[in-house]
């Protein structure tokens, strides 16, 4: 891996744990961790870490495809590995992720996918305006939009991961193979989704 990637993927999997933790809020109270996930994003935009939904509405061109892909990846390690570290807590997180995965399932991956555009355009419009940071209210979508993204619930793909990971961690090897392309495609429709909503302005050539 060049020495270019390695912050890429570094600050990505930086991401990725933070908004897992900030999904552990979430799973152990729901009405409360809607509006602490916001910590996770704040933190993300603040230490210009790399974060899918924070960068996939800013690419210029194909050139950027590859360092998105290694910003998912990251991501995702991220997630894993607080998934991992969830293992050892008393909450009732695996029952909380299994609820999440079961409905994102039962919606299908179509519905799922175009839910997750909604999710995508706050993302892109709330992580602009902080990233101006002129003053405080340039974070106000931010926090907002957050628990809009929630309430309306819109998928993360980012957050998605988190559940995703305690739910296979906390999942028999039998059942985690006969939901494996379920799950696949599930998965694959929230971050085209995400990208979709991301770049939703694009389309109608709205200036950023």
């Amino acid at each position: 891996m060049t020495s270019q990637k390695l912050p890429i993927l570094t600050q990505s999997l930086f991401s990725g744990i933070l908004i897992a933790v900030a999904g552990w809020g979430f799973l152990a109270n729901s009405a409360l961790g809607m509006f602490l996930f916001c910590v996770g994003l704040v933190a993300v935009v603040k230490y210009r870490a790399k974060l899918y939904t924070g960068t996939a509405g800013f690419i210029t061109g194909w050139k950027d495809v590859l360092p998105l892909l290694l910003i998912l990846l990251g991501n995702i390690l991220g997630t894993l590995a607080v998934a991992a570290v969830s293992l050892y807590s008393p909450l009732a997180l695996p029952e909380a992720a299994t609820g999440i995965i079961v409905a994102r399932l039962g919606i299908g991956w179509l519905g799922t996918g175009l839910l997750a555009i909604g999710c995508g355009l706050l993302m892109s419009f709330a992580v602009d305006f902080a990233r101006r940071n002129r003053d405080f209210s340039d974070w106000l979508p931010l926090l907002f939009a957050v628990p809009a993204f929630i309430l309306c619930g819109f998928p993360h793909c980012i957050a998605d991961a988190f559940y995703a990971c305690v739910y296979l961690l906390n999942t028999p090897m039998d059942t985690i193979i006969s939901f494996l392309l379920p799950l696949t495609f599930y998965y694959l429709s929230i971050v085209l989704g995400n990208f979709v909503g991301c770049n939703l302005y694009r389309f109608f050539q709205l200036p950023k």
